[in-house]
């Protein structure tokens, strides 16, 4: 039961109003011209993954699974 409260919290941390305002602000991440890098992922879902442990407090390697992003990424995201 517990993900879905997650699941459901995830999407009202960052409505699409929100959305719209934030995405022009975000870094892009470009292919290195000699290959490998960073996979592609889920933007958004790293920016809610963020505004969640900034505002909850919770520590980034104890975020839910259903945020659709891992806790490292999203702190790397966040500290670039």
């Amino acid at each position: 039961m517990m993900p879905v409260v997650h699941a459901d919290l995830s999407k009202r941390l960052v409505p699409d109003e929100l959305w719209e305002l934030a995405a022009p602000l975000l870094p892009s991440f470009a292919a290195r011209p000699q290959g490998g890098g960073t996979a592609p992922c889920d933007e958004r879902a790293v920016f809610r993954a963020v505004v969640y442990a900034l505002t909850s407090g919770c520590a980034w390697r104890h975020l839910p699974p259903t945020f659709g992003t891992s806790p490292a990424t999203a702190h790397r995201r966040f500290t670039v």
